[in-house]
């Protein structure tokens, strides 16, 4: 199954929030414009990611988001798993039932299915919003151009 569109969504706005993580309050609009989200989808997404515990609001001039969870103790896999539910590769593993296969139970591809959920899983559980930022400032301090004159 492929991550929907709305959790990507979803992971880049937490992402930018572990950017900001301890310089207080991020406007919307700053985390729409940073990660090329529509403000509008992003309201939505906020609200719900709120309800979750991974961010707080405020109201006002001074207001904005701002995450609640440091970004080391934060996984892709927990905020995913809020958003869209279990992930998997085909239905089957991730809640589905006799009527989604005609195999369903006795499927020779079970196995399969059940490893690359596990390996699924496992990088998106093992991996924390502080991991993904370490790894941003790693790739820019990599592809810094040197100039001679």
């Amino acid at each position: 199954m492929l991550v929907s569109q709305k959790a990507q969504y979803a992971l880049r706005a937490v992402f930018e929030l572990a950017r900001q993580y301890g310089k207080g309050w991020i406007k919307i609009s700053d985390v729409a414009e940073a990660q090329a989200i529509p403000v509008r989808f992003l309201e939505v997404i906020l609200s719900q990611i709120k309800q979750a515990g991974f961010v707080n609001s405020r109201r006002g001039a001074e207001g904005g988001y701002m995450l609640t969870i440091a970004p080391r103790d934060l996984t892709v896999g927990r905020v995913l798993q809020f958003i869209q539910g279990p992930v998997g590769p085909v239905g089957c593993i991730t809640g589905g039932s006799e009527a989604d296969c005609p195999l369903y139970g006795n499927c020779a591809f079970m196995g399969l299915w059940e490893r690359v959920q596990k390996a699924m899983s496992d990088v998106y559980e093992k991996t924390t919003f502080q991991d993904l930022i370490d790894e941003e400032i790693t790739k820019k301090k990599k592809y810094v151009p040197s100039y001679s004159i």
